[in-house]
């Protein structure tokens, strides 16, 4: 007998079909349609990521299996970031993986630290690759609300936690809202981690996207913090490196070789040529996205100064970091209903907040990094434009 769509289950029915790549083909099926969805940056990797594939050319031995966690140079260079960038030490208590992208690391993750039913805290609105990644391991998201301004609610966090709890995650920079979460906040999920005998996993894709000087904190360089929290970055934001496909983690010593097992069957090594390219990148360092992180800047500001104009049909909570707004709509309408309207009679796309398990009321998630100051302008009116005649 032949399996068909009828008889054919798997764990994937529980999972959510992401929603970017159905804005995607909406975007194709209406040419000249601004894109204010996927979060992305417009510029390129530095001259030195594509200087440095000429070194991963000039040894034939590149092209063979590498190591699973990472060639020693990029290893090397990465010790050096986190110790000047995110005052995180390497030491015999914790250590460095390479991945491919920090969707990865996050999978290596769950699979290192979790059984079937165990429980991972996020909390909402919450980055849809990671409760998809916590469904798809058969464990159980734990959503948990933040406040209005979208910064973490912790008593709410201590609350959820159960036996089965395995894990709090964090996002700050935040992916869909822009929050920023402070110091204080952070060093108080570590330590409710350490004391209930659970990690943090702590997302940093977006650390060097912060605005109004406002700093970014990583929990991994909070005191006594080594032994349980895992700290996941990102090459694709700050060195417009989206495709190259390369991340890390900064992880407990103890974890090494179940991270290791994961790895090595899912991938066996992070593509190397990819690995010389960040190696180029990181020589660049921080500087390098400064640079470009001026002109967003200004995008920012011109979004940010049409949205509260039309504060009336929408909310916008403080967003200081990352490149999202996160709007709160006052209509009727769902949110998919109101994207499709937005695309197909305004020529603008974002991305519905049900994607990000916010449910209850029309939310939306507006990502200005793509953005040039040509396009800023034209693109925010048409967002403009379209909620009012739409919502009003």
């Amino acid at each position: 007998m032949s399996l068909t769509t009828k008889n054919f289950n798997s764990r994937m029915d529980r999972v959510q079909s992401p929603l970017i790549p159905f804005v995607g083909e909406l975007i194709q099926n209406n040419p000249g349609t601004i894109s204010l969805g996927q979060g992305v940056v417009a510029y390129p990797p530095p001259a030195q990521a594509i200087a440095s594939l000429q070194s991963f050319l000039a040894q034939p031995k590149n092209h063979l299996y590498q190591a699973v966690t990472g060639i020693e140079p990029l290893v090397a260079a990465i010790k050096a970031k986190l110790a000047i960038d995110n005052q995180i030490e390497i030491n015999h208590h914790n250590c460095i993986v390479v991945t491919a992208g920090s969707n990865m690391g996050f999978m290596n993750a769950l699979l290192a630290i979790t059984q079937a039913g165990d429980e991972i805290i996020l909390n909402t609105p919450y980055y849809f690759n990671h409760e998809m990644a916590i469904t798809m391991v058969n464990c159980h998201p734990v959503l948990v609300n933040t406040d209005q301004n979208y910064q973490l609610d912790l008593t709410a966090i201590a609350q959820a936690i159960t036996p089965k709890t395995k894990a709090i995650v964090t996002i700050s920079p935040n992916n869909p809202t822009g929050a920023v979460y402070p110091e204080s906040s952070l060093k108080a999920v570590n330590d409710l981690c350490r004391d209930r005998g659970i990690y943090h996993i702590s997302d940093e894709a977006y650390e060097y996207f912060t605005y109004d000087g406002v700093k970014h904190t990583s929990p991994g360089s909070l005191p006594d913090s080594e032994a349980h929290t895992i700290s996941l970055f990102s090459l694709s934001k700050a060195y417009g490196f989206a495709s190259w496909r390369i991340g890390y983690m900064v992880i407990p010593q103890h974890l090494l070789m179940p991270i290791k097992k994961v790895q090595d069957t899912n991938l066996i090594c992070p593509p190397v040529i990819s690995q010389y390219a960040a190696l180029g990148a990181l020589q660049a360092g921080k500087p390098y996205c400064r640079q470009y992180l001026l002109e967003i800047t200004k995008v920012r500001y011109i979004v940010l100064a049409q949205l509260q104009s039309i504060a009336d049909i929408c909310t916008v909570a403080p967003a200081d970091g990352a490149f999202y707004f996160f709007l709160k709509v006052k209509t009727n309408l769902d949110d998919l209903q109101l994207v499709k309207q937005l695309v197909e009679k305004y020529q603008v796309a974002v991305i519905p907040g049900s994607t990000f398990g916010m449910e209850n009321d029309c939310y939306l998630r507006i990502a200005y990094g793509s953005l040039q100051l040509s396009t800023a302008e034209t693109g925010i009116n048409r967002l403009i434009v379209g909620l009012k005649n739409i919502c009003q």
